[in-house]
C-alpha cells in the first residue's frame, strides 16, 4: 500500500518522485530552520563522500572504505598520488580525498506545507550545532516541545573562488516543533531515512567510477577478462 501511495504522489507531483523533493537548500538572505529530531536520536547523519571525478559522479561517490569498512579504489590511488610528492600530483590527490559531509531532517518555517526535507551542511555549521546541544542554555534544541528555532543567514560569495557562508543563531525562547500534538506526529512520521538517499556502490563500482574518470574516452569500465584495470597500472607505477 505504501508503493502505491508513493506512486500516486509521483503522478500528482508531475512525475517527481519524492526523493526529488526531499531535499532543501537555503537561499540568500534570512530563513527559520528547525531540526527535527530522528527515530534513532541523532539528527546529524555523517556521511563521507569523494568528488571531483566528472559528470558521472557529480553528486559525489560514497566512499566504501570511510563508509562502510571496505577497500577503496580512490581513497588508494589519491594516496599513491600524494607519495609521489610532485606539485601536480599533490594536487589531484587533494581533489580526491575523501571529504565529510553532513545532513539533517529540517522544516523550514512559513514552508511548513513542504514538510520534512534534508539540509547538507559542512564541518563548520555541524561543530557550530553541537556546540548549541552541548550547552546547558539549549540543550536538545531538537525537542518537541521545548527545542529552538534558528535563523540562517546565507550570504552568496562576492567575488570569484570565494564560498557561500553560513551562519546561524538561535532564538532567544524555544518552541514547539509544530502547534498541535497531532502535527507534531505527521512531522516526526515524515522525518526521510537519510541512510536511503544515497547509492551504496562496491569497491568495483567506485573503481569503475575511478577507471572512467581517468580514461574518459574508454567509457565505462570493465574486467571481464579478469585482467588487470588502468586505475591498477597507474597504482603500481605511482608505487615504482
Amino acid at each position: 500500500m505504501a508503493k502505491m501511495k508513493a506512486k500516486l504522489q509521483e503522478l500528482e507531483s508531475g512525475g517527481k518522485s519524492k526523493s526529488d523533493n526531499v531535499w532543501w537548500r537555503p537561499t540568500e538572505g534570512d530563513q527559520e530552520v528547525r531540526l527535527v529530531p530522528t527515530e534513532d536520536g541523532d539528527p546529524f547523519k555523517v556521511f563521507h563522500f569523494h568528488y571531483n571525478l566528472g559528470e558521472g559522479a557529480r553528486g559525489g561517490v560514497l566512499c566504501p572504505k570511510r563508509q562502510f569498512g571496505e577497500s577503496c579504489p580512490i581513497c588508494d590511488f589519491a594516496s599513491k598520488l600524494w607519495q609521489e610528492g610532485t606539485d601536480d600530483s599533490k594536487k589531484m590527490a587533494k581533489s580526491l580525498f575523501v571529504r565529510q559531509r553532513f545532513f539533517s531532517p529540517v522544516v523550514v518555517r512559513g514552508e511548513e506545507d513542504a514538510s520534512v526535507r534534508v539540509w547538507g551542511y559542512g564541518k563548520t555549521i555541524y561543530e557550530k550545532l553541537l556546540g548549541y546541544v552541548l550547552n546547558p542554555d539549549y540543550g536538545d534544541i531538537t525537542h518537541v516541545d521545548e527545542g529552538v528555532d534558528f535563523t540562517l543567514t546565507y550570504t552568496l560569495p562576492k567575488t570569484k573562488g570565494a564560498f557561500p557562508q553560513t551562519n546561524l543563531v538561535p532564538k532567544r525562547k524555544s518552541s514547539a516543533l509544530a502547534k498541535t500534538k497531532g502535527a507534531i506526529k505527521e512531522v516526526l512520521e515524515a522525518v526521510p531515512e537519510i541512510d536511503t538517499l544515497f547509492q551504496r556502490k562496491s569497491p568495483s563500482d567506485v573503481k569503475a567510477i575511478l577507471e572512467s574518470f581517468l580514461n574518459p574516452s574508454d567509457g565505462p569500465w570493465t574486467d571481464d577478462s579478469g585482467g588487470v584495470s588502468s586505475v591498477d597500472e597507474a597504482i603500481k607505477e605511482l608505487s615504482a
